[in-house]
């Protein structure tokens, strides 16, 4: 069978068999998505590729140690991992993750938007100000789930099973941060157009 066609957990099967082939179609399969998140988290070409190798690396030393058990899961699984190591790195840092850049950018400030003349470029510059210093207010279980599903795009499954919180739990917490995000707008007078 090709490589092309096997699932994830084919692979991974084929992998502690000993094709290395294997390995190779799964990082291939899921270079984009995972490298992208990274990306979106540190803001930094180098140290994304950094963090996506240390990732990998990882992921590798875990299957050889039989430490992966996520059955059809291996995207979401390697995902865990990458988004481990960058809090790993933040911490390092003494930064909070997701929102600030090792250089003390601002996460919004590099997310592609339509374009749109000058004054609303500047307005949504400041209102995405604002609304990092506003994210940062939120609990930290808010927080994190604000995080892993908009700047990382885990499913709510996925964030339930990486929190290791009840899906439901996870809706709540979402629910609240939206919550109190729109009247942390509102006490702010943060005018959203």
């Amino acid at each position: 069978m090709r490589t092309q066609l096997m699932s994830d957990q084919e692979l991974v099967d084929q992998y502690l068999a000993g094709n290395e082939l294997a390995l190779e179609r799964l990082i291939i399969r899921h270079k984009d998505k995972i490298y992208t998140s990274i990306y979106l988290m540190v803001k930094d070409e180098f140290l994304a590729e950094d963090i996506f190798q240390e990732t990998y690396i990882k992921a590798i030393d875990y299957l050889r140690r039989g430490k992966y058990n996520e059955e059809g899961k291996f995207a979401p699984w390697v995902a865990r991992i990458a988004y481990n190591l960058c809090i790993d790195h933040f911490r390092k840092l003494k930064r909070t993750p997701g929102i600030v850049t090792s250089e003390g950018d601002d996460i919004f400030k590099y997310m592609k938007f339509e374009e749109t003349p000058l004054e609303e470029h500047v307005h949504l510059e400041k209102f995405e100000g604002k609304l990092k210093e506003l994210i940062e207010q939120l609990p930290e279980e808010q927080k994190e789930v604000v995080i892993l599903r908009h700047f990382f795009n885990f499913s709510f499954k996925e964030v339930s099973d990486y929190t290791k919180s009840p899906m439901n739990t996870c809706l709540g917490r979402m629910r609240y941060a939206l919550i109190n995000l729109r009247r942390l707008l509102e006490e702010n007078q943060v005018v959203v157009r």
